[in-house]
């Protein structure tokens, strides 16, 4: 656990001190929110209709600008090998990664999505539940983005490939997402969509795990 833990450190570390992470994240992060002002004019109720759905889509974009470098820089510097032949399981290396970027890259979002919700017009309500979806969804992004960095570990410039493979597998994740808040606006229980969110974010700690340890285990 101490290994484990020190990776965890050093990835967040790394992660802040690179490109995608924590300030470039948020500042990326806050520019398409920005935009969207601008892009569908000063239409408040429109604004605040599509907000969290905004929301959602920026983290899910901002996530993804950090993921080539979560193994690809270990896989240049010789650490995925050593990682590979160490005694502790490479699901549990992954997960350790995993977590890494989250707390690097997603949790800045998470904390900067309260400016994000002024430039949207979001009511304080609307604002907790997107608060709320945001903690609960975005680990999940993490453990899928996982999986596809691992695939394209071996590829130079694979940032593309990367997005090709995570986008489809988050859907979901964005659809219940903002059906949470959805269902709030419309006066329905969102009981069951944070708990199909929270099912999903479950999933992925089980599934993409050994999927992307799997991966792993396949490079040359």
């Amino acid at each position: 656990m101490r290994g484990l833990r020190a990776l965890f450190m050093r990835d967040v570390r790394l992660a802040w001190s690179a490109a995608g992470g924590g300030p470039v994240g948020v500042i990326f992060y806050l520019a398409v929110v920005t935009i969207a002002p601008f892009a569908l004019g000063p239409d408040l109720p429109l604004l605040n209709k599509i907000g969290p759905a905004l929301l959602w889509i920026a983290a899910l974009l901002a996530l993804l600008l950090g993921l080539e470098r979560v193994f690809q820089s270990d896989a240049e510097d010789g650490t995925l090998d050593q990682l590979r032949i160490s005694t502790t399981p490479l699901e549990l290396i992954v997960i350790a990664k995993a977590a890494a970027h989250w707390t690097a890259a997603a949790a800045p979002l998470i904390l900067a999505t309260p400016l994000a919700a002024i430039l949207l017009n979001l009511s304080p309500a609307q604002l907790g539940l997107t608060l709320l979806t945001l903690t609960a969804g975005t680990p999940a992004l993490a453990f899928i983005g996982a999986v596809g960095a691992a695939v394209a570990v071996s590829l130079r410039r694979a940032g593309v490939l990367i997005a090709i493979l995570v986008l489809p597998l988050a859907v979901p994740v964005i659809i219940f997402g903002v059906a949470v808040i959805e269902a709030s606006a419309a006066g329905r229980a969102i009981g069951p969509p944070l708990a199909i969110l929270g099912a999903l974010n479950l999933i992925a700690a089980v599934i993409c795990p050994v999927a992307a340890a799997a991966a792993l285990r396949e490079i040359d």
